[in-house]
């Protein structure tokens, strides 16, 4: 019946609570919805039929819809780090998930790389705190330099500009004694027997909106929807229930247990719109949903080739939509490439503050692209991931439709037209070697630019030693595989 009430209202209520507002209102809340493994296809306005996400759909209607939108990277500690500081991991040296796999035996040995962000680096809390905002930090962190216990106090979202937190630690997904069911060992997370993570978080969030009185960031960083996949069990029986109903084939995505999993970030973003509306607050807060990098299965990546942890579109790409009451036009689409690091510059903006370019050195506000009164001055993207996961060390530029990748433990490139071909499927870089190079020299002058450090030939290298071990290539270069979950 609940589900059935959200599927009929939610884009009604949504509707009625956007009333527009003037430009002179008081500064815009913030909520910013982060969720962990989320591929493209996961959500039901970017094309998943199976799960059902009626609050997420509602809410993207009313703001605009970016069809080519990049994490940082290809897994989550980099991607993360990325949006709180508007830099790119490569300039950051936090370019793997904490604290990434071992290879001893590898070709290459990954460089001394960095598990936490500086502290002489203004984070966006901060510089929103700058401007009166309070904030909280909700769920996954996953930013501490794990395993160094020693310096995790020094690590926490609190030391990095968040008013509070809820949940963070050095975990890549919830590795307590229930898992997604308490108990669940998390700081400041209390519970009881039964109760599910993603709606103890919740309500967390929802305590957080009643006593506030200053504008704010509500930072949602979701441990869903990254593995373990489970769900509360009425969830499970509804889609299993919903998949034998339906011939064989109906469905691209087939596992109950995954859609009630994404039924609870739906259930979430439902509550805390619901509740911001109650407020009055709704037509003064800024929404903004998109993942830190694409899924593994059983995820939806869109039909872009690859996966979370690849060099591919499917490791990168995100659903993501911005709703700005007022000044961004319900129902627009933008397929401008973005990438994490300009949500910084962009809130800065809404919230009528100086942009920080010295700050945010590797984000454009996204203002323009909002208000639809201009275009970004850029028109390539960068990725630099020196370490091994499904893929061997790789950097890969985007510049306009053409993409680049590079392989560093042989060179090996591969060139592909992502207008015409989005899925990857046709390597042109023997067709186009004046192109491949073209983009390989800006890939390398950008490397410099920003510092990047690089794997180096690895004197212990011994194929026979590191056959079997996490990130081993399968036949085809770039498509290793590996089983472990992590960040």
């Amino acid at each position: 019946m609940r589900r059935r009430f959200f599927m009929q209202t939610g884009a009604a209520m949504l509707a009625a609570g956007f009333s527009a507002r003037a430009a002179e209102a008081r500064k815009p809340n913030f909520v910013f919805f982060l969720v962990d493994d989320l591929g493209t296809g996961d959500v039901g306005c970017f094309g998943s039929k199976f799960h059902e996400t009626p609050n997420i759909d509602a809410l993207c209607a009313q703001g605009m819809k970016f069809t080519q939108a990049y994490s940082a990277c290809t897994v989550c500690s980099p991607s993360r780090a990325a949006i709180l500081t508007g830099c790119a991991p490569a300039r950051l040296h936090l370019t793997d998930w904490i604290a990434g796999h071992k290879r001893p035996a590898a070709k290459l040995s990954v460089p001394d790389w960095q598990m936490y962000i500086d502290h002489d680096r203004t984070t966006l809390p901060t510089a929103l705190k700058a401007g009166g905002y309070g904030s909280l930090f909700v769920g996954k962190w996953h930013l501490m330099p794990d395993p160094h216990p020693e310096l995790y106090a020094e690590h926490t979202p609190e030391k990095h500009g968040f008013g509070g937190n809820i949940g963070g630690r050095e975990w890549g997904h919830p590795q307590g004694p229930g898992k997604y069911f308490y108990p669940w060992d998390m700081p400041n997370l209390d519970g009881k027997e039964g109760d599910f993570l993603t709606d103890r978080l919740t309500d967390k969030a929802e305590e957080y909106l009643d006593r506030t009185t200053e504008p704010f960031l509500l930072y949602m960083s979701y441990y869903a929807v990254h593995e373990p996949v489970m769900c509360k069990p009425k969830d499970r029986v509804y889609f299993q229930k919903k998949l034998a109903a339906s011939p064989p084939g109906t469905y691209t995505q087939t596992n109950p247990k995954y859609a009630g999993l994404v039924k609870s970030v739906d259930d979430s973003v439902g509550r805390i719109v619901e509740h911001l509306r109650a407020k009055g607050e709704l037509d003064n807060t800024v929404f903004i949903f998109t993942g830190d990098n694409g899924g593994l299965p059983p995820t939806s990546s869109g039909g872009l080739r690859g996966t979370k942890g690849t060099s591919f579109e499917g490791g990168t790409r995100e659903p993501t939509f911005v709703v700005w009451p007022g000044f961004v036009k319900p129902g627009s689409e933008c397929d401008v490439p973005v990438i994490g690091m300009d949500f910084y510059p962009t809130m800065l903006q809404m919230a009528g503050l100086p942009l920080l370019p010295d700050v945010h050195r590797d984000g454009l506000s996204l203002v323009p692209l909002l208000k639809q009164s201009g275009t970004l001055a850029r028109d390539t993207l960068y990725w630099h991931y020196p370490h091994y996961h499904k893929t061997n060390p790789y950097g890969a530029i985007r510049s306009k439709d053409w993409k680049l990748i590079e392989f560093f433990e042989d060179g090996q490139l591969m060139l592909f037209d992502l207008k015409k071909d989005p899925s990857e499927q046709n390597d042109l870089a023997k067709q186009h070697p004046e192109k491949a190079q073209e983009l390989l020299a800006k890939l390398q002058a950008w490397r410099k630019a920003v510092d990047a450090q690089m794997p180096t030939p690895n004197p212990n290298y011994d194929p026979q030693k590191d056959a079997g071990k996490n990130g081993k290539k399968k036949k085809g270069k770039g498509k290793p595989a590996v089983s472990e979950a992590d960040g």
